[in-house]
């Protein structure tokens, strides 16, 4: 008699995350509810990350190794979704940490909502040693008509390594695009609120990890350009127009995005959200993201905070970019509404 295929199939992809991964792994394996695989692709990292999943794998039965070179996230992520063997999937990081009766509360809503695609859940964030941050600001929206509002005023969706979802819905659109790395998951779901509903259970099951080293703020630019995109193609498909992202391998610079959307004003309008979502993002200022605030000014984009980001660039050191910020605001042309 064959074996009947598992409730859940558990998603994680891991790189050089060793540092974290066996806390990760044992917060999946102490979950109450236990009928699921759990799928972990070790991405051709370089530290211990592969023989900490050989050995829980060589413990538990339930975790299927996936042990090869580096592809990238969004490419893990759809290898597992393919191999996965269950109707739902859980997904999961390397450095977070589940709480124990995170997979029962989502199957049960899922099950008992089979008109929502996605849940996610309420999370508490926590820093590099494993102790509370205390943050302000919303937590995430619960109802789809809530998602649908965030959408609208550019707010939180869904917490990705909080996220279980069915599958086949998923691969019904595509499943991740690699254009949007490292915000593929708003991607996605931006294009699963057209064909199902999202929501988010009211508690904190999951653990969320902040720190330096996370994708998060090593990339904050490329991820602040890719969620701005995102909405904009987002619009294009409620206002009936083709998606010009849909079959793209990665985006293009900027300055190119007028083309890429046949209407004038795109670049701008992209180049000043993601430039006003960067004053606050230290690892940003000290890299490329300094130059994208500055050629927003030039162009004459708003200007909202930047004279508090002068004063920021030097709290963090940087007293030369202070200064070429503080020459560009007094130089720079200013837009009507700047």
């Amino acid at each position: 008699m064959a074996t009947p295929p598992p409730a859940i199939s558990v998603a994680m992809s891991v790189y050089n995350g060793e540092r974290f991964l066996a806390l990760a792994i044992e917060s999946i394996l102490a979950q109450t509810f236990t009928d699921f695989e759990f799928l972990i692709v070790d991405d051709g990292s370089s530290d211990g990350s592969a023989a900490i999943i050989r050995r829980y794998a060589a413990a538990d039965s339930r975790i299927r190794p996936i042990i090869r070179e580096n592809r990238g996230l969004v490419a893990s992520l759809n290898e597992m979704l393919e191999q996965a063997q269950a109707p739902i999937v859980a997904r999961m990081d390397a450095d977070d940490f589940s709480q124990p009766d995170r997979f029962a509360r989502q199957y049960a809503f899922l099950t008992a909502n089979p008109d929502y695609g996605v849940v996610g859940s309420w999370s508490e964030d926590m820093g590099e040693d494993g102790g509370p941050i205390f943050r302000t600001g919303e937590d995430h929206p619960l109802k789809h008509d809530d998602i649908l509002t965030a959408i609208d005023e550019g707010g939180q969706l869904i917490c990705h390594p909080a996220a279980m979802f069915r599958r086949d819905v998923v691969l019904s659109v595509g499943a991740y695009h690699a254009a949007f790395r490292h915000c593929e998951d708003l991607d996605l779901w931006l294009r699963l609120a057209s064909v199902t509903k999202l929501g988010n259970i009211p508690l904190r099951l999951l653990r969320y990890r902040r720190y330096s080293g996370q994708v998060s703020s090593r990339h904050s630019t490329e991820q602040q350009i890719g969620t701005a995109v995102a909405r904009f193609a987002w619009a294009e498909r409620q206002a009936g127009r083709v998606d010009p992202t849909a079959e793209l391998a990665s985006l293009p610079p900027i300055d190119a995005l007028d083309t890429l959307f046949h209407r004038d004003g795109v670049s701008q309008q992209v180049r000043e959200q993601v430039a006003l979502s960067l004053r606050y993002s230290e690892s940003a200022l000290r890299s490329d993201g300094f130059g994208l605030v500055l050629d927003n000014l030039r162009h004459g984009g708003r200007r909202d905070g930047m004279w508090r980001t002068v004063a920021r660039l030097l709290r963090f050191g940087e007293p030369l970019r202070a200064l070429r910020l503080a020459a560009t605001l007094m130089t720079a042309p200013r837009s009507p509404t700047s």
